[in-house]
């Protein structure tokens, strides 16, 4: 290029300027990678770089450095093999889904699961043929039941949404495992901390086939990004999810890739401080008049609190690791406009949806519109969600005491 340099246009000459920067550049973050195109040195090169592992570069939806940096992490973070990285959670389900189910196909899922999921097995699958049965995820043997011959998979959370009861994760897992059906995970709030989802008796000998992570909350740790990730430890697993992802032409943004990177080695800490504050506060909210019952896993009483405890109870040098949500039932002789104006009266407390973020949260639910089964551990009432975050414990409690006051206060 040097020796006709002078003769090439300017604007040539910026574009394919053949300054290459010396190797051995070491820094604490990965460097930032952004690419639609990539360039091969030849075509012999670009014939035999193979898209489906991680030896060469092909294109940018098939990964660059930054995202394959991020997806290893990640397997070392929950115990996996191979990862493949989407825009949210949500479409980490939808991958996992859509990728193993066909016409004919059951899926069950447990009745307490993230909403979304239940919305999108029971009325989008039922598009392409395949049949949604719901299950209750506190009963092992209501999930044997269910399964049928054309089961081909079960999804999982633990502890279910937003009511927070935890399940006899290994049992559910056993049952699947002896009848040839695949498990999915929706392992979010455990982040890969609370317990192993590959592992989930200590001796390898038990464990999901997938784990999906919203990294929205936890990984990400910021509130500002949306990015999800299947995890598996089967090869041929994991080629049917990235066969639909390159597919689908899922892809995530380096600067977002960037941003989960950056935030991953604090993730220890910050899950651990989430925790802890939860757990006191959740405390503390069982000895309001206004409050008939708190859902927390770690908390005795709580639905499933003994699965909690085995399963992720010697986490954390043994005081037991759970995220930062709890959720409390309030006095069914309060109307919803005192809970309303209780959730509008909070300071620190934003009214959002998503969790694992540096702010606190709170966020009412009418649970008569979200659950089909019974729910016979659950009191009578109004259900309040919250998300703790990163802000002082004394002055999130100050807050709910002050609003608590207002709200209902006798008249």
């Amino acid at each position: 290029m040097k020796d006709t340099e002078q003769t090439l246009d300017l604007t040539t000459r910026i574009v394919h300027h053949d300054y290459q920067p010396p190797s051995g550049f070491v820094a604490p973050q990965p460097g930032v990678f952004k690419a639609s195109t990539v360039i091969f040195p030849n075509v012999a090169a670009m014939r035999t770089r193979e898209w489906k592992d991680k030896s060469g570069y092909t294109y940018g939806l098939h990964g660059t450095p930054t995202t394959f940096i991020l997806e290893e992490r990640l397997c070392a973070l929950e115990g996996g093999l191979q990862c493949v990285l989407v825009p949210s959670g949500l479409a980490a389900i939808g991958n996992v889904s859509l990728a193993l189910l066909k016409a004919g196909d059951e899926v069950l899922v447990p009745d307490n699961a993230y909403g979304p999921n239940k919305g999108m097995s029971v009325a989008t699958l039922a598009h392409f043929g395949i049949r949604a049965v719901l299950y209750d995820a506190l009963d092992p043997t209501d999930l044997a039941g269910r399964i049928t011959p054309a089961t081909r998979l079960v999804w999982l959370e633990a502890p279910g949404s937003v009511t927070l009861e935890f399940p006899d994760l290994p049992a559910l897992v056993r049952i699947c495992r002896e009848r040839g059906v695949t498990t999915a995970l929706d392992n979010t709030w455990g982040a890969g901390l609370a317990f192993a989802p590959f592992d989930l008796t200590g001796d390898g000998s038990l464990g999901v086939d997938i784990s999906v992570h919203a990294l929205t909350k936890y990984p990400s740790g910021g509130g500002d990004v949306l990015m999800g990730s299947v995890i598996t430890r089967d090869p041929a697993l994991h080629m049917q999810i990235k066969l639909l992802h390159m597919h689908l032409g899922l892809g995530v943004g380096a600067n977002d890739a960037e941003a989960v990177l950056r935030a991953l080695p604090s993730i220890g800490l910050r899950y651990r401080a989430h925790d802890q504050a939860a757990r006191g506060l959740a405390l503390w909210m069982q000895q309001q008049a206004s409050v008939v019952q708190v859902l927390h896993p770690a908390l005795p009483g709580s639905p499933g609190h003994v699965h909690w405890s085995t399963l992720c109870g010697a986490a954390n040098e043994g005081q037991g690791a759970a995220a930062g949500l709890f959720s409390v039932v309030i006095d069914p002789r309060h109307t919803q406009a005192q809970v309303d104006a209780f959730c509008d009266g909070l300071r620190f407390f934003k009214i959002g949806y998503s969790w694992g973020g540096p702010m606190s949260l709170v966020m009412p639910y009418d649970l008569h519109g979200m659950r089909r089964l019974p729910t016979p551990h659950l009191h009578p009432g109004t259900l309040v969600r919250f998300s703790i975050g990163l802000e002082a414990v004394q002055d999130l409690r100050m807050d709910l005491e002050q609003s608590l006051r207002q709200a209902f206060a006798p008249r």
